[in-house]
């Protein structure tokens, strides 16, 4: 295994030397570059650590492994999710076009050889788009869902564990936003802060984070009754030794879970900002602003709507297969 690992860095190091010239031209692909390098050392590093587990640690996740590679859905989920990953970090290689070139001899064309999925309204190739606009989608989703599963886990860690004042305050606020539906949230305040792409970040990661805190917190109030907290306790470790090294690590599963399908719906919700206007901002692809357009021109170009509806659906699709089989897996493990 380490070997095919070591490997792939090696031709992806060779890669970045070989395509020098053009890296310093194009920043876009310095990124992919190193995302890809940094993409094969951290699945390195966490096979090692892996390895590296007790016989009763590992035994419980081969469990959770086994179960999950005997699902069918959730394997199929992880392939098509892969596969965009994949696509989405090798973009600049892969492309036909400049997603960003217009070319006004050739506006709102069919499929042919030359634009595989045709052109849009001004004359871009929908294929180059449509995979930069899930680069763009899966970059924001994953990330977004990182920022707020560490906000909310946070905010769920404390109010659980201290109880009383403290987790009153924490859930009062946090049942003010559950008040509020997800995605009007999500409009008004990026109606409030302004369109953009650090802005959108901002807003979903914010508007997500409530289910992680109520998840974690009711984990912890569970844990923090257990023997081995209170000897922890009672050995005098502190509260955020407790915390990060005895409770959190207890209460992972479920936030993995939340984690896989909140990605899904992030994706989704980011679609649907850029649709009605409040997203990613043109020229830059975007699935839901790709998909705004191209209802107005379905009757010269069919595949401006159905290429983004389509990569929407299949990224909404995939991380519910393996939220859904993470799911049973854990749950298998905790029963068994």
């Amino acid at each position: 295994m380490f070997k095919k690992l070591f490997l792939l860095l090696l031709f992806n190091l060779f890669m970045l030397v070989n395509n020098l010239s053009d890296i310093q031209k194009n920043q876009d692909t310095l990124i992919s570059y190193l995302f890809l390098i940094l993409l094969t050392i951290m699945v390195a590093i966490l096979i090692s650590r892996q390895l590296n587990k007790s016989s009763s640690s590992s035994k419980s996740r081969s469990l959770i492994v086994k179960k999950l590679v005997g699902n069918k859905n959730a394997m199929i989920g992880l392939v098509i999710i892969i596969f965009l990953l994949y696509i989405s970090i090798l973009a600049p290689f892969i492309i036909p076009d400049d997603p960003l070139k217009m070319n006004w001899g050739s506006l709102t064309q069919g499929p042919s050889m030359d634009h595989y999925l045709g052109t849009d309204e001004f004359g871009r190739d929908i294929l180059s788009r449509t995979i930069y606009g899930t680069r763009i989608a899966m970059g924001i989703g994953i990330f977004a869902v990182l920022i707020n599963s560490l906000i909310g886990t946070t905010l769920g860690l404390i109010a659980g564990y201290y109880g009383g004042k403290v987790d009153n305050l924490i859930m009062r606020f946090i049942e003010m936003f559950n008040s509020i539906p997800f995605i009007l949230l999500a409009i008004a305040l990026m109606s409030a802060l302004g369109a953009g792409l650090f802005n959108l970040i901002i807003v979903v990661s914010i508007t997500g984070m409530m289910q992680f805190a109520r998840i974690i917190r009711g984990s912890v109030l569970q844990e923090k009754e257990k023997e081995y907290i209170l000897a922890a306790e009672a050995m005098g470790n502190s509260d955020f030794r407790i915390l990060i090294k005895h409770i959190l690590p207890n209460c992972l599963s479920p936030v993995i879970v939340l984690s896989t399908l909140r990605i899904g719906e992030m994706i989704l919700t980011i679609a649907g900002l850029s649709f009605l206007g409040l997203g990613i901002q043109p020229p830059t692809p975007s699935l839901g602003s790709m998909l705004s357009s191209g209802q107005q021109y379905i009757s010269e170009n069919i595949m401006m709507s159905i290429a983004p509806g389509t990569m929407i659906l299949l990224i909404v699709f995939a991380f519910n297969l393996l939220g859904d089989g993470l799911r049973d897996a854990f749950d298998s493990k905790l029963t068994n």
